[in-house]
C-alpha cells in the first residue's frame, strides 16, 4: 500500500487545489452516498495526513477519512490552474512514483463521466478528484478522527517535539522483531515495506532483533533515518534511499534499478558488501535484507 510520504503528498495536493473551496461531493458507485450527503456543499478547510491516514476537514467539523489500503487510488483533473499529479496510489511502480499532471491542457469543460467503481468524487469550480478501491472511506466527526489518531504511533513526517522519544519508548517496550515493529502503525505511523527494509539496512540492524534489545542510540538512529528518507520521498514523489554515487546513466535522478539498497533485490549482490541480498516472509510480508551487513 502507499507509504506515508505519498499520503502526505496527497494532503498537500488537496490543500493546494481544494483548500478554502466549496465542494460537490458525490458517490457515483453508491457505496458512499450517505457520507457524500453529509459533506456536499461544504467548504474543505484543510487536508492533513498522519501516517497512512488522510483527513479532509470541512467547515462544519466533519472529516472525510480515507485509508487507501492495497488497492486505493486518487485520480485528479482540472483546468490549467489545477496543479499536481493526475494519480496517486495503486497501481504503483517501484518507489511509488506518481503519474503525470492533473491539468487539462485543452479547454476544461468539467469532470469526465466516472470510470469504474468511483467511491467518492469531489468537484470544485476548477477541478475534480475521484477515489477508487480504498480500504476506508468515511465521513466522521472530530471525536472519531481523534480516536483514529490515538491508535497511531508518531509520524516521522511531523517529527514533533517528543515524537522521537515516544517512538524509542514504543519500540523498546516490545519483544517483537524490529522488522515487524517498524511496520506496526501503533509504533511508527507511515512506514511500509520499502522504508522498513531500507532503513534497517542503512542502519545495519538485524531485522529479527527484538525491540526490547535495541539500545536507545540505535532506536534513535532508526527514527532519524526514517525522518530523513521519508522527507526525501515527500520532496521527490518517490522513494530513493541510495546516494547518487550508486546511480548509473549519469542522470540527475536515480533509475528505478538503482533506487534502493535491498528492496526487491533478493539474489543480487549487496551494494555494500557483495553478499547476496536475502528475502523471507515475516508477518505475511516480504522482508529484504543483507545477511552480510545486518548481523
Amino acid at each position: 500500500m502507499p507509504e506515508g510520504h505519498s499520503v502526505h503528498r496527497l494532503a498537500r495536493q488537496f490543500q493546494d487545489v481544494f483548500g478554502g473551496r466549496p465542494l460537490d461531493v458525490s458517490s457515483p458507485q453508491g457505496r458512499f452516498a450517505a457520507g457524500a450527503e453529509l459533506l456536499t456543499g461544504h467548504i474543505m478547510v484543510d487536508a492533513a495526513a498522519h501516517g497512512k491516514q488522510l483527513f479532509l476537514r470541512f467547515d462544519h467539523q466533519l472529516f472525510l477519512h480515507v485509508h487507501l489500503g492495497l488497492y486505493g487510488a486518487w485520480s485528479f483533473g482540472g483546468d490549467s490552474s489545477f496543479t499536481g499529479a493526475s494519480s496517486i496510489g495503486a497501481p504503483r511502480r517501484i518507489g511509488e512514483r506518481e503519474s503525470g499532471s492533473a491539468a487539462d491542457d485543452g479547454e476544461y469543460s468539467g469532470p469526465p463521466a466516472p470510470v469504474g467503481a468511483v467511491r467518492v468524487r469531489l468537484v470544485s469550480d476548477h477541478g475534480w478528484a475521484d477515489l477508487r478501491g480504498a480500504t476506508t472511506c468515511a465521513a466522521i466527526t472530530s471525536a472519531e478522527a481523534a480516536a483514529v489518531l490515538d491508535r497511531l504511533g508518531p509520524d516521522p513526517l511531523h517529527n514533533r517535539p517528543g515524537d522521537r522519544d515516544e517512538f524509542i519508548r514504543r519500540l523498546r517496550r516490545r519483544k517483537t522483531a524490529v522488522a515487524l515493529l517498524m511496520m506496526d502503525q501503533s509504533v511508527l505511523a507511515g512506514v511500509g515495506n520499502i522504508y522498513r527494509a531500507e532503513v534497517l539496512f542503512r542502519q545495519a540492524v538485524d531485522p529479527w532483533t527484538p525491540g526490547s534489545s535495541i539500545d536507545v542510540e540505535t532506536a534513535g538512529r532508526l527514527w532519524d533515518d526514517t525522518v530523513d528518507t521519508m522527507s526525501d520521498g515527500v520532496r521527490d514523489g518517490r522513494i530513493v534511499t541510495t546516494p547518487s554515487t550508486l546511480w548509473t546513466g549519469g542522470g540527475a535522478a536515480a533509475p528505478d534499478a538503482d533506487a534502493h539498497f535491498v528492496y526487491k533485490r533478493d539474489g543480487m549482490p549487496c551494494r555494500a558488501c557483495g553478499t547476496l541480498v536475502g528475502m523471507t516472509e515475516i508477518g505475511a510480508r516480504k522482508l529484504y535484507w543483507c545477511p552480510g551487513c545486518q548481523i
